[in-house]
């Protein structure tokens, strides 16, 4: 399989006409609660592919906690990320949920079809870490 295939990108890039992504690509959002304009930036969503509502939570709390230390908006989100064992967690949820082995598997099935895809979530990861690329990554491994 060629992994030229799956890229990833976010959902403000996608607005502003700054992700580079092939004319063919399906815009795929892995995204637990999308927002209306979300949705119009992507051709669907796979909420199995968001990270589980507890990790967020605990991320978000750790996040706030962070910002009133003081840190910038980059600082707090990628020190929550750590604190909260983010991307451990996540990986975590990704092998033991069905549902997201269910999900994980209709998109290998679709990389082997030759159907490119763009993971979409939030996160610019030139500033923040996202859950995104370990998926990204994750799919990769699986093959």
């Amino acid at each position: 399989m060629s992994w030229e295939k799956v890229t990833d990108t976010y959902v403000a890039a996608i607005q502003h006409g700054l992700a580079d992504l092939p004319p063919d690509v399906t815009r795929v959002g892995v995204v637990r609660q999308p927002t209306g304009w979300f949705h119009a930036a992507v051709d669907e969503n796979q909420p199995e592919l968001g990270p589980p509502t507890d990790l967020l939570e605990s991320f978000r709390d750790a996040e706030a906690d962070m910002k009133l230390q003081g840190f910038c908006e980059e600082g707090a989100h990628n020190a929550a990320w750590e604190q909260v064992g983010f991307g451990t967690a996540y990986r975590e949820y990704l092998e033991d949920s069905s549902d997201a082995q269910a999900a994980l598997s209709e998109l290998e099935d679709r990389l082997e079809s030759g159907e490119s895809l763009a993971l979409v979530c939030y996160e610019n990861t030139e500033k923040k870490r996202c859950h995104r690329t370990i998926l990204r990554e994750y799919l990769e491994e699986r093959t």
